[in-house]
């Protein structure tokens, strides 16, 4: 079958659901105001809460959004096929990640900015919100971890990519100036930001960088390097680097998924990869493993915590959460979905056939994968081969370069939070909270080694542990959502379908993991721990409803 068909059909149901379902949800669920006041004016203080332009924060939310989690996992769930993982990634965009990221928008917002957990315990009990945050805490050390690694690993493979990328960082910094400090729209310096980082990946590409070895590995240099960032820009305020950087980045990301799509209409290739897999070699099972392989780009809680995390905290108008929301999520399915095709018809049968002949190959390249087969769409216009490496390459970095530090900055509010609720003041101090979101997961990649892969890959032992538990605080937040419209006297169907799917199918994979990580114990721990404190809110969340039901609990403000 020709990608270029595949392609079209998906934009056209995007489209479609952005332009009904999402409406529907905003007009007659949520029913969104142009006069309600926002967090963002009412808690305004220059750090975290400040109103933002809506194109500036569709820029960071989109940005923090599209990290590499949409690229590496449809590049490992085409393994079985990729029909089923075409299926998943539209449905579940549409009907469920969409609906996720823009309830948990909303719900922030009408409830002063706060994280979806510590709203847990308004709407639940002080024990769900202990609860939903642990689990959270546990998602962003996994979140830190992997994607250090995949940046790391990016880097070490593709190191013309690294000029353009520090670059962009500066250049981000400068703009945050210009615009916050001195008044300049940020329109035009953003393009022109834009425009030298084209120039640098073209300069980059002649200027590889190397660094040297620590731990005999240059992985474990950028992967220090990666985190002692994040920590800094943790705790900027989101003026500095955060919002300029995510502009800039959105825009990037625009333009490469434009030139990725045009490349893949005039190369219109035909899909390589099976369109089901009938034997895949060591495989999971493919349910439920296939629905938390890809994670980010069809759903996942990581979104939740950022629209309930920074971009609540930002939003200029209420309406503005339905552009932002549903309409972030519906981007991120679009690189999800280029992904998908990129390494079922970007690369040769051949090819296909070497990445893909068993489970173990299939995780170990998968975003090298995406890089290799979305290069080929750009060499279909005329790309040199090495200059359209970097040109993907830097795509991928750049988004998950923010969703790192905006992962580390999430962890640092929650952390603040569990001191707010437990009057532990030290944790609510920026600087420690963003010590002890970097330091754990550093310990990780530093400490432990996946078989085969060296030092520093400690990170990546946690994909399936990871996709499981973002699964899982996605359902976890729709509980929330549902909880939220249900004590409103609201519909409730459109977040409680997705809900009760994805409790169920995380819950199947948790269990199965303990097979998959046999004979890791450290895995096999973290997996009983995040099931257990899954179990134990959802007995909350049934204890809450019995007793509102009863009328015990108010309706929350």
């Amino acid at each position: 079958m020709n990608a270029a068909y595949i392609a079209i059909v998906v934009l056209g149901l995007y489209y479609l659901g952005y332009r009904f379902y999402s409406k529907f949800l905003a007009e007659k669920i949520f029913q969104l105001s142009e006069d309600e006041t926002t967090p963002a004016h009412e808690l305004e203080d220059g750090i975290d809460y400040v109103p933002t332009n809506k194109h500036v924060l569709f820029g960071h939310h989109f940005s923090s959004i599209a990290g590499a989690a949409p690229i590496i996992g449809p590049a490992i769930a085409v393994f079985w096929g990729w029909l089923p993982a075409i299926l998943w990634v539209v449905l579940g965009t549409i009907f469920m990640g969409a609906v996720h990221d823009f309830s948990a928008l909303v719900v922030s917002v009408r409830q002063k900015g706060r994280s979806v957990g510590d709203i847990a315990a308004s709407l639940l009990s002080s024990r769900a919100r202990t609860l939903f945050l642990l689990i959270v805490y546990f998602l962003i050390f996994f979140v830190l971890a992997v994607f250090a690694y995949a940046i790391a690993a990016l880097f070490v493979r593709f190191p013309t990519s690294v000029l353009p990328i520090n670059f962009e960082i500066v250049v981000a910094l400068v703009i945050g100036f210009l615009f916050y400090k001195k008044g300049i729209p940020i329109l035009w310096p953003s393009l022109i930001a834009l425009t030298l980082l084209y120039v640098m990946v073209w300069v980059g590409t002649y200027v590889p960088i190397e660094v040297p070895a620590v731990l005999g590995s240059p992985i474990v240099t950028w992967i220090i390097s990666l985190l002692v960032y994040s920590f800094i820009a943790s705790v900027l305020p989101v003026w500095t680097l955060l919002q300029p950087r995510d502009y800039i980045n959105s825009h990037q990301l625009f333009v490469g998924l434009t030139v990725m799509f045009i490349g893949l209409l005039v190369a219109h290739p035909v899909m390589q990869a099976p369109a089901i897999n009938p034997n895949p070699v060591d495989a999971l099972p493919i349910f439920p493993f296939i629905f938390v392989t890809i994670a980010c780009g069809a759903i996942s809680g990581f979104h939740g915590l950022v629209s309930s995390g920074t971009t609540s905290k930002q939003l200029d108008k209420a309406t503005h959460a339905r552009f932002i929301g549903y309409g972030g999520m519906i981007g991120e399915g679009t690189l999800a979905m280029i992904a998908t095709l990129a390494v079922a018809a970007g690369i040769s049968r051949s090819d296909w056939l070497a990445h893909y002949d068993n489970w173990q190959s299939a995780t170990s390249g998968g975003i090298a994968n995406f890089v290799l087969g979305a290069s080929s769409f750009l060499t279909a216009l005329k790309f040199p081969k090495l200059l359209a490496n970097t040109f993907i390459s830097v795509i991928v970095i750049s988004f998950a370069a923010t969703s790192l530090d905006t992962a580390t900055r999430i962890q640092r509010l929650i952390i603040g939070e569990l001191g707010t609720a437990y009057k532990i003041k030290p944790l609510q101090n920026r600087y420690l909270g963003a010590a002890l979101a970097v330091v754990p997961s550093l310990l990780l990649a530093l400490l432990v080694q996946a078989p085969g892969r060296g030092a520093g890959s400690g990170g990546f032992l946690l994909w399936p542990l990871f996709g499981a538990t973002n699964q899982l605080v996605g359902g976890l937040t729709l509980l929330i959502a549902t909880f939220f419209l249900w004590k409103l006297g609201k519909p409730v169907i459109y977040t409680l379908i997705p809900m009760i799917f994805l409790v169920i199918v995380t819950t199947g994979s948790m269990l199965l993991n303990f097979r998959v990580f046999a004979g890791n114990l450290l895995l096999i721990v973290l997996s009983a721990v995040i099931l257990g404190l899954e179990i134990w809110l959802v007995l909350e969340a049934v204890l809450a409803y019995t007793n509102q039901r009863k009328g015990e609990n108010p309706i929350p403000q």
